[in-house]
């Protein structure tokens, strides 16, 4: 409980090169993977958009038809064997469940002020729960400009921000 207290405390008051610190994989891998994917999936949308893709991350992780952890889930998608070393997996490009996740680009964010958003935004859901349960029980999201063929499949929950989101009937 103290340790929590103390990264709230840092995240209000802290400028954006110190709070960039405070959710390193290594001291909180399962709040840096959700921050990440916050980041990259909402990064320039609203406080309830990013919230919302966060919410699907937490339900996927109560479905059993998911992985069990944060980074698990934001993580998931198709592997192949390395060219490199075939006793090596990879991740297939453009097949993961998060797109940014295997799109071939570097994974680190440039953009301080909404990496330091995202990091709060992730710490208020995970820790607090803040705006949990805002998609209704939703497991999947599509930016507004996509129509995936899965969408047919789900009921519609609605939009939010730059994402539809869905879930499973």
């Amino acid at each position: 409980m103290r340790n929590i207290i103390a990264v709230a405390c840092l995240l209000i008051s802290a400028g954006a090169s110190q709070a960039m610190a405070l959710f390193e994989a290594e001291n909180y891998p399962e709040h840096y993977c959700m921050a990440l994917n916050i980041y990259f999936e909402s990064r320039g949308s609203n406080l309830a958009d990013k919230a919302a893709v966060a919410d699907v991350v937490l339900n996927r992780v109560k479905d059993s038809r998911y992985p069990n952890t944060v980074c698990e889930v934001v993580k998931q998608g198709k592997q192949k064997p390395s060219w490199k070393d075939p006793n090596k997996m990879v991740m297939v490009r453009n097949a993961c469940q998060f797109s940014w996740y295997c799109d071939g680009k570097k994974d680190i964010p440039n953009d301080t002020d909404a990496w330091v958003e995202a990091q709060m935004t992730a710490w208020n859901m995970m820790e607090f729960e803040k705006f949990r349960g805002i998609t209704e029980g939703a497991t999947h999201y599509h930016a507004t400009y996509v129509r995936p063929a899965w969408a047919k499949q789900l009921q519609l929950v609605g939009r939010i921000g730059a994402h539809i989101f869905y879930r499973w009937e």
